[in-house]
């Protein structure tokens, strides 16, 4: 059994597991493919969601995936860690409409699908311009 002040230093050490930027961006961008009245929402999350997940969904995965990341003796969250954590942080943040339950969709099968569909890498179009004077040079 573990007390009060084990509980927090464990807290404490989660919070200390680095997240790098390709690792934040992914787990952003699944938080935000989920919103179907975003511009650039998917089709099928047009055609299935009533609402998507908020700013804490994307707060919740993250600390999800640095909980993995720690428990695993990691001192770094990958992108595979956010994909394990993806169905239990955003299974509940997402409501489908009548469409996707005729369907027979569930928050899970929609879950699968944006992490089929949604990259796991930013290409270089996407970089702002961040890069282009690194290369340049």
């Amino acid at each position: 059994m573990l007390g009060a002040e084990e509980i927090l230093a464990a807290q404490e050490l989660v919070r200390r597991i680095a997240v790098n930027d390709s690792v934040l961006d992914y787990a952003l961008a699944l938080v935000r493919a989920t919103r179907p009245n975003h511009g650039e929402a998917l089709d099928f999350v047009k055609d299935w969601l009533l609402i998507g997940s908020g700013p804490r969904g994307g707060q919740a995965l993250l600390l999800g995936a640095k909980t993995r990341a720690a428990l695993q003796g990691r001192p770094e969250a990958t992108i595979d860690d956010v994909r394990a954590m993806a169905k239990p942080v955003l299974r509940h943040r997402i409501v489908l409409n009548y469409a996707a339950e005729a369907e027979g969709q569930t928050p899970d099968t929609v879950v699968e699908r944006l992490l089929a569909e949604v990259p796991m890498h930013r290409g270089q179009e996407n970089l702002d311009g961040r890069i282009e004077p690194v290369l340049g040079s």
